[in-house]
């Protein structure tokens, strides 16, 4: 099984007027992560993406302009990252699998 070179868990937290508007923000930002076609698992605070090192680079800003575009006065972004360029990461299937029930 090849290794992804990069994983990235990326919460992003925009400033909204409610928890509504906020859950709406975040499923845009979901949305457009699903929609790379990269390997993707959405957990109850982060999403965890994985892919080339520069590819997720573009993802984690995007993300921050997708909660602007959205209506965010501002957006709080926290993000965990793994890079290893020369023998890749632990995938999510390799993390997640076994806790699966």
């Amino acid at each position: 099984m090849n290794n992804p070179e990069a994983s990235l868990a990326i919460q992003v937290l925009p400033q909204t007027s409610g928890g509504e508007e906020l859950l709406r923000i975040v499923d845009a930002v979901i949305a457009y992560i699903k929609g790379t076609g990269l390997t993707a698992f959405v957990g109850p605070f982060e999403t965890t993406v994985e892919g080339s090192f520069d590819r997720l680079c573009e993802i984690a800003r995007e993300a921050q302009l997708i909660c602007i575009r959205e209506g965010a006065g501002a957006v709080s972004t926290y993000m965990k990252w793994a890079y290893n360029p020369q023998g890749g990461v632990w995938s999510i299937e390799q993390k997640t699998a076994k806790h699966r029930g």
